[in-house]
């Protein structure tokens, strides 16, 4: 059972990248023909679950990576055919600027970014689970006392 502070944070990052696979599915469907056995985009309400790409995040603590610990991003697509590589790279760099672009909505005031590490694509910056609760305390303080100096 993960923490529920988790499940919120990697909810609001998953809402993202849902938009994110709607937006490839509408720009690029006609690329190739999905996978036989998915189903056809929009059949379920994830569209991780159907259509042709599928973006998804998966944490890593970032042992032995340049860039620490974040969140890897895969960014696939679901058919038997493949893709041209300068016609997935088109691809992969509109989903990369939408994530990017989006980032800052989904998870405001952290300073994510969405970098190159070694040969995969990662979500970094501030991952803390008490980042509202933080900001909130801050602004809550009581006014010092005249007993401390």
């Amino acid at each position: 059972m993960l923490n529920p502070r988790v499940e919120e944070w990697e909810e609001k990052l998953d809402q993202l990248l849902r938009r994110v696979t709607v937006q490839l599915e509408e720009r690029f469907s006609d690329f190739a023909l999905r996978h036989p056995a998915r189903l056809p985009h929009g059949a379920t309400t994830n569209p991780q679950n159907d259509g042709l790409f599928r973006i998804t995040a998966t944490f890593t603590p970032g042992f032995g990576s340049q860039l620490g610990k974040g969140y890897v991003l895969t960014i696939e697509p679901v058919t038997l055919e493949r893709f041209r590589p300068e016609a997935w790279q088109k691809i992969e760099d509109f989903a990369c600027e939408q994530i990017r672009a989006g980032l800052e909505a989904a998870l405001p005031g952290r300073g994510l970014t969405l970098q190159r590490d070694g040969q995969v694509w990662k979500i970094v910056g501030d991952l803390s689970l008490d980042h509202e609760a933080n900001d909130e305390d801050q602004n809550t303080l009581p006014p010092r006392s005249g007993l401390i100096q």
